[in-house]
Order: C-alpha cells, then structure tokens, then sequence
C-alpha cells in the first residue's frame, strides 16, 4: 500500500458502480485508497461496495446523481462529514445516448445535446465545485476527468485516426468541453498542490454505447482504468492540464 492504514487517501468516484468507475474504484483501493462510490442505483452501488470490501478495499457508497444539485450538495456535505477531507475526485459518469438513439434521430438534436452536456460536463462542474474545498484540505489533490479522443478537434480531423468515421456530435462537444474545464481548472489551481487533467481511457467494454458497444470493444474495463489511476496517482511532479490515455500525450 502507497498510504498508511491510519491515514489512507480519498477518492470520490462518480458513477463508480459499474463499469470503468467500478473498475478504477477497485484499482484504486488496492493501492491503499479509501474510495466513495458516488451512483444513482443505491442497490447497485451497495453490491458494488460489497464486493469491494469482500476484496480487501476500503469501499462507501454516497448518493449522488450528478445532474441533481442537491443531490450533489448532500453528497459533497457526507463526505465532509465522514471523511473531512478528499484527495482524488474522478469525474467518471457520462452518457452517450446518440449510440442507442433512432437512426431518424436529428444529428443537431437539442434535447441530445442537453441530455449529454447536463451529465457529461455541467455534472462533472458541478461535483468539482462542491467537493473543491475539501480538495484544498488534501496536500496531493488530484481532479481526473474522464474524457475521450472523441473530444479532441485534432482527432476528428485526421483521417488515420480509428474515430474518424464516428459522428456523434453531443457526445463529442462534451468531451471537448470537459477538456476545456480541465485546462481552465489546472489554470485556476496552479499556486497549489491540486493537479488537473483529462484522460481517455480507450474504447472500453462498458453499456455506454448501449449492449453491442460491450461486445465490440476491445478493453477490459480493469485494464483501461490503469490510466485513470495513473493520473489521480500522479507525484508532485507530475502534470497538471494535461490530457493523455495508455500510450502518452493525447492532441487537444
């Protein structure tokens, strides 16, 4: 373990019941990390969290829905309260509902877009503002948005890419989005110890995109949470407002 057993780090990660969240939940608290699971489901998030401990982590669950504000305060407010401090946010939960969407679908879909902004980004801003000064407390804070190269303006625009062909426009601009927020938080939080950065964790056999994306793609969500861990992990030396995934720096 990296921390000692009195003193263990903390780590909230939203959407942390399934999938990669549960999957870097887990990597997590193998390495010493004391970890929050923050779900909607709370008879998911409870097996989740049993599991969890039934492996040896140091696993809770809070609430927490992030396109609910109260929802996010009341959790922001339990954790203060139980742990009086955080030193790892994952900004993990996000949606992708053009994947399973009618090909009839307007590709320019307003309500798409609300949908995929309100949870992808204003739930990823709204989480980090309400759990911002217990960050303050941590001496190593780390913020670790889960992002994806579908977010990257180069990436779309170049032909080799393995995305290319990918026209999801709500999902994309979110993720452009959230890696907007990254840069201007790692800006923001510069004169402290707090890093900011995004990572794409790959194509990930998570139901995101619905079931037919879990069959088609190629990572285990165990192995795609190595780089998610590797950020909030991150010595004193490293990065902040940055974005990479497995194999290194990722274009903007």
């Amino acid at each position: 373990m990296t921390t000692t057993t009195m003193n263990p780090r903390v780590a909230l990660v939203t959407g942390g019941n399934r999938g990669l969240g549960l999957a870097t939940a887990r990597s997590l608290g193998r390495k010493g990390v004391s970890v929050v699971i923050g779900a909607r489901d709370a008879e998911r998030s409870h097996q989740a969290v049993l599991g969890l401990r039934s492996a040896g982590v140091w696993a809770s669950a809070v609430p927490l829905d992030v396109d609910d504000e109260e929802s996010i305060r009341a959790a922001g407010e339990r954790i203060r309260r139980e742990h009086g401090r955080l030193d790892i946010m994952v900004n993990n939960a996000g949606i992708l509902p053009e994947a399973t969407a009618t090909h009839a679908t307007d590709p320019l879909d307003p309500e798409l877009f609300a949908r995929t902004f309100r949870t992808n980004v204003l739930g990823a801003v709204g989480v980090t503002q309400a759990v911002l000064p217990l960050l303050t407390r941590s001496e190593r804070g780390r913020i670790v948005n889960v992002s994806s190269r579908m977010g990257s303006l180069s990436d779309q625009l170049d032909p080799a890419s393995p995305y290319h062909s990918l026209v999801v426009p709500a999902y994309q601009a979110s993720k452009a989005a959230l890696n907007g927020l990254t840069v201007a938080l790692a800006k923001k939080l510069a004169d402290t110890p707090i890093k900011v950065n995004s990572v794409c964790p790959g194509w990930v056999q998570t139901d995101l995109g619905g079931p037919e994306n879990r069959a088609a793609a190629p990572t285990p969500a165990d192995e795609a949470a190595d780089v998610v861990v590797r950020a909030a992990l991150l010595d004193d030396d490293g990065p902040s407002g940055s974005f990479f995934d497995a194999a290194g720096p990722v274009p903007w």
